[in-house]
């Protein structure tokens, strides 16, 4: 992958994140469930930091997830 290529995919995922989390905060779910989801973002964030090709790929079924009102049990 090439350096444009590289610099775009990282601000397609920091903006992914940016809207992952806005989201995120404003779920009507228990505060476990929240708090579930914030740490899965905080994985992914992180992942982005060694692997930005499999985080894109881990906030892109997040999102599908999110998409699809499927949580993890808070708790």
């Amino acid at each position: 992958m090439d350096r444009e290529s590289q610099l775009e995919l990282h601000r397609l995922v920091a903006d992914r994140l940016k809207e992952a989390h806005s989201r995120v905060r404003s779920l009507q779910v228990p505060e476990g469930v929240r708090m579930a989801l914030s740490r899965k973002l905080l994985v992914i964030t992180g992942a982005s930091k060694h692997d930005l090709a499999n985080a894109a790929r881990r906030l892109d079924r997040f999102m599908k997830d999110l998409d699809e009102g499927r949580y993890p049990e808070g708790g």
